[in-house]
């Protein structure tokens, strides 16, 4: 029988609820993974990725996905202001003690990403190796501006082919190769309908995170956050079309890193999706050096 998600809800450190789906055996000895979305997204994005490495027939585990304060089934946050990297670090913490895991494997999508690399800044005991997803201490500003462009109140689509073409609209060339069904999917994590009613999946007030990005004004770097993870193992996935990670920010990271896992996914952009067969089998054989090593 194929493992099945369940609901976690619990309380952040300010009284919000926040919600994670968690799937695989809680008493595996291999470690666990908890996989942490994008700006916008949330725990649907780890949906394949998360069965497979639960049901692995060599080392099944226990894999769990949150969704940060504004996002998927966790509150909105009444201050926008609290949509904020570290605030965000203390609601990962908040569920992994809820959950009693106390060491586990990152799998970070973009702001997943940045959460992991704070939280090594910060002496996290909770690290025991990183996953990047298309994230790094150097951004491009095309990229964040692209962001900043979707981010927020947006059309509310009348059908699902509706949203899955706005969605295409956005991201066609950054995934050339995505099919309907891809399509249909990705609308399926960034809508929901209820009675009839579209409502989008993160709080559009996020858009205010951005507000205040300026060309003219480059985001620190955070090499010193990112060195804080010179020790553990770590794995980046970069995509080939990525406009927000660039090729010479991959090389220099692999060069403060030299034991850097690097897996580029080819015909995908900011942020690959982590649902083809090829970068799903190397996080697992990741995930499997990291039980070696722990």
């Amino acid at each position: 029988m194929p493992a099945q998600f369940h609901d976690v809800f619990c309380a952040s450190a300010d009284g919000l609820r926040l919600h994670a789906r968690e799937i695989g055996p809680a008493a595996s000895s291999a470690l666990p993974v908890l996989c942490l979305p994008g700006l916008t997204r949330t725990t649907a994005d780890f949906e394949v990725l998360a069965q497979v490495l639960a049901e692995d027939p060599n080392t099944p585990r226990r894999v769990v996905a949150i969704d940060y304060r504004g996002r998927g089934l966790s509150d909105h946050d009444p201050d926008p202001a609290k949509y904020a990297v570290p605030v965000e670090m203390g609601d990962v913490l908040a569920v992994a003690t809820h959950l009693g895991i106390g060491k586990a494997i990152v799998i970070g999508t973009s702001r997943g990403g940045l959460i992991s690399m704070v939280m090594a800044a910060s002496q996290s005991p909770l690290l025991a190796a990183v996953v990047l997803n298309d994230i790094g201490p150097a951004l491009e500003m095309t990229g964040l501006l692209k962001i900043k462009g979707y981010v927020g109140i947006r059309p509310t689509p009348t059908s699902w082919d509706d949203a899955a073409n706005a969605i295409r609209t956005m991201f066609a060339s950054d995934f050339p190769n995505l099919d309907e069904a891809g399509w249909l999917a990705w609308a399926g994590r960034a809508w929901r309908e209820t009675d009839g009613r579209f409502e989008q999946t993160y709080d559009p007030a996020l858009a205010q995170t951005l507000a205040g990005l300026d060309p003219d004004a480059p985001l620190p770097k955070l090499w010193e956050a990112f060195d804080a993870m010179k020790d553990l193992p770590m794995m980046l996935i970069h995509g080939a079309l990525s406009d927000l990670l660039s090729r010479a920010t991959v090389e220099k990271m692999a060069a403060h890193h030299p034991d850097l896992a690097l897996v580029t996914v080819a015909d995908q952009g900011h942020a690959p999706l982590l649902a083809d067969a090829p970068t799903i089998a190397r996080i697992a054989a990741f995930c499997a050096r990291c039980d070696r090593a722990a």
